[in-house]
């Protein structure tokens, strides 16, 4: 009976010791990587979420911007941080899926070094051709293209990006041979579009929006399943022929591996408050995003499915970054 009672003295004294520490989630900042520079669609993100998440929190919510080496910079430091809720990450397939699958070697795993907290969000990519481009649909570019595969090379925002696995999906999907001209970003991609230099590009619908409504550049469809909230009345490549085309920049909030279950709660519970709420969609439509909040109960199996997916491009493609 003394053995006991000893043992559960022990427990409840730990208990106590741990439960006041985790019931104060969080006491201090809050700080949330975005392996992106400051400026672009992600960020515009991250900032629009971490602002939302103060109220839930009860803490202010730091935006850094880590940017470099294909976002792994960024994701290897929120790897690497301690799993106390303290550091977050918001970041995109092209981290989790797109890298791993061209083979970039990475101080951590896409699949067990993170925990996720949820989807919060997607980005479509548009299929944009320089305004001077004879077509209007993708049929007429497809046929334009076949007819004069050398006047068609297309630029993406980099190498291994979702921009440059949108194009080899279409060049796939098409049976079209064309040339990828990889950039430094999506700026310097979008001037030569505009200017002509680059006849065909595949860029996010952020991007595209102003250059679109300025009739600058033409958008004849977007890569996504469902049609872009911000081009309601643009086709989806499956629209224009060419089903089961799915390809979408899906935006994830993680964490490191090993959290502990109060904590992580404390997060999902605020993550979902803000994403659910209608003023925050509204606010991510307005800035070219499509709300998608959903809870990941399997992450380890979710990215290792979605990066067989994309290895199966990749390979096809010799998209590579070893």
């Amino acid at each position: 009976m003394k053995t006991w009672t000893r043992r559960s003295l022990l427990v409840g004294a730990t208990a106590l010791a741990m439960g006041p520490v985790w019931a104060a989630f969080p006491d201090h900042p809050v700080t949330l990587v975005a392996p992106y520079p400051a400026g672009g669609a992600a960020d515009v993100l991250a900032r629009l979420l971490a602002k939302r998440l103060e109220e839930p929190l009860g803490k202010t919510v730091i935006v850094e911007n880590k940017p470099g080496a294909g976002t792994a910079i960024g994701a290897a430091y929120v790897a690497n941080a301690k799993p106390d809720g303290y550091t977050l990450l918001l970041s995109s397939n092209s981290t989790f899926t797109m890298n791993p699958a061209a083979g970039a070697k990475t101080s951590y795993d896409p699949a067990k070094s993170f925990e996720a907290l949820g989807l919060v969000a997607n980005l479509p990519l548009a299929v944009l051709v320089n305004a001077s481009v004879p077509a209007n649909t993708v049929k007429e570019l497809v046929a334009a293209a076949k007819a004069n595969p050398e006047k068609y090379p297309y630029g993406s925002f980099g190498n291994a990006t979702s921009s440059h696995y949108a194009g080899a999906m279409f060049a796939q999907a098409t049976g079209l041979n064309l040339l990828h001209v990889p950039y430094k970003g999506s700026a310097p991609l979008m001037t030569d579009l505009i200017g002509g230099q680059i006849p065909l590009s595949f860029d996010t619908v952020v991007a595209a929006g102003p250059q679109v409504k300025s009739g600058k550049v033409k958008i004849l469809a977007v890569t996504s399943p469902r049609r872009a909230g911000a081009f309601p009345n643009v086709p989806t490549m499956a629209e224009s022929g060419y089903p089961g085309f799915d390809l979408t920049a899906w935006i994830a909030l993680v964490a490191p591996h090993g959290l502990p279950p109060e904590v992580k709660d404390r997060l999902f519970k605020a993550l979902a408050s803000v994403a659910e709420n209608p003023e925050t969609q509204e606010a991510m439509r307005k800035a070219g995003f499509e709300p998608q909040w959903t809870p990941i109960t399997d992450w380890p199996g979710m990215v290792t499915k979605d990066t067989a997916r994309m290895k199966a491009v990749a390979d096809k493609a010799q998209i590579r970054l070893d």
